[in-house]
């Protein structure tokens, strides 16, 4: 069993370790250039996962106005700073928003029907709001 299944971490530090000192014919080239790719879709993914946690918290906020308060309030404004901040730190991610964002929204959706007991057809099948919308923090939808 080779270093890279049996111990990451320690992989990892070993592959570092020859990259600044520049044996690169001792690295393994195709490992780490898998892991740096597999880094890349973990940033994506952090982007739907906090973007489907806005649109929960939005589609919840337009379809339950009795339930609103500050805690979904807060919820909604954590979300569009995380995600403000995701993309500044990663603004390449702006290439990919209208996938993740149709993504994310397919989720919320079945989330926010789970959670309110509403049936998922009284959502809209798409989402009905733009980036810019959603992120605006005068924006809260109302019914």
């Amino acid at each position: 069993m080779s270093l890279y299944d049996s111990d990451f971490h320690a992989w990892a530090l070993q592959q570092a370790a020859l990259l600044r000192a520049g044996k690169l014919a001792q690295a393994d080239i195709e490992k780490i250039a898998e892991e740096i790719q597999s880094m890349g879709r973990g940033e994506q993914r952090e982007l739907e996962s906090r973007l489907t946690i806005l649109l929960l918290h939005l589609l919840k906020w337009r379809y339950q106005p009795a339930f609103r308060g500050n805690s979904r309030r807060y919820s909604i404004l954590e979300q569009r700073r995380r995600i403000e901040r995701h993309l500044r730190q990663n603004p390449s991610l702006h290439a990919k928003l209208t996938e993740c964002l149709t993504d994310a929204y397919g989720d919320a959706r079945i989330e926010a029907a789970q959670e309110t007991g509403l049936d998922p057809e009284s959502f809209p099948e798409t989402c009905p709001w733009s980036f810019a919308d959603m992120m605006s923090p005068d924006f809260w939808p109302e019914a």
